[in-house]
């Protein structure tokens, strides 16, 4: 009977992996699909929750944009910048997509430890103790890049309004719907951004990433940090871009500190080993 319970609810588990970690192709795609599925449902909750808040999280989410509007009221008193809403079924796609980014936000312990999980699939005694400390510095990292997204926003909607002729009276309609899509996306690509540093910290105490490696492709990884930056962030001004480019290269440059240190202990405790 029991037996074939667990037969029964076999799919509700990610496979087994063999010795050493090892799976097969279709193992790792039956791998992946469980860690997709747990992170959507994962998600899907705590969008449903999220949607009971709605009218505060629309109210929060407007927020950089009345911040933008009073330093413009200070810099430019000329502009008469104004939100609108188009569109009959906009205002269904808005609570959409707020409450899905609220979700995502929520649920990101969730499907952080699903990237950690798929990524070392059979977790030994030692590595279940590393996926503890990368869900604790993940988690944190992923919510400090949304913050940061959210809180540079009324910069950059101030320096792109301030583009407006001062010279020609003219009424500036912001699309709500644009708007609010363009402060969801770069809150998150900046979590998103963050959390690049503590998956290379993950890979290194794994055993799949050396120190001496991210050495040698430091000056590459600066640039296309800095290339994703410019090309992640919806926004067109520079001020986004480097506020994302410039903690990443950061966080990289403390990760990779982070990884000589750990490699130098494991090579020590390696010749402490070997002698005996």
């Amino acid at each position: 009977m029991a037996e074939g319970k667990r037969r029964r609810f076999a799919w509700l588990r990610p496979p087994e992996a063999g010795p050493g970690g090892t799976m097969s192709l279709g193992d790792h795609l039956r791998e992946l699909r469980y860690r997709l599925i747990v992170s959507a449902v994962a998600i899907i909750v705590t969008s449903l929750l999220a949607a009971i808040w709605y009218d505060q999280l629309y109210q929060v989410m407007l927020r950089p944009y009345l911040l933008a509007v009073q330093m413009l009221a200070e810099s430019n008193p000329n502009l008469d910048p104004t939100t609108v809403i188009t569109g009959v079924a906009t205002p269904l796609i808005l609570a959409m997509k707020v409450c899905v980014v609220a979700g995502i936000v929520l649920s990101s312990p969730v499907w952080v430890y699903q990237i950690w999980a798929f990524i070392v699939p059979a977790l030994l005694a030692k590595e279940k103790r590393y996926a503890l400390g990368f869900i604790g510095a993940a988690v944190p990292l992923f919510l400090l890049g949304v913050l940061i997204g959210y809180y540079i926003m009324p910069q950059g909607i101030s320096v792109l309004l301030a583009f407006t002729p001062s010279s020609v009276p003219v009424t500036n309609l912001v699309d709500v719907e644009d708007f609010l899509t363009l402060t969801l996306q770069l809150m998150v690509v900046f979590g998103l951004g963050f959390l690049i540093p503590v998956l290379v910290v993950g890979l290194n105490l794994v055993g799949v990433l050396k120190a001496d490696q991210l050495k040698k492709v430091r000056t590459y990884v600066v640039f296309g940090i800095f290339v994703f930056g410019a090309a992640a962030t919806p926004s067109t001004d520079p001020f986004s871009m480097l506020a994302l480019a410039i903690p990443m290269t950061v966080l990289y440059l403390i990760a990779e500190v982070i990884c000589r240190v750990h490699d130098r202990r494991k090579a020590k405790a390696d010749l402490v080993v070997a002698g005996t």
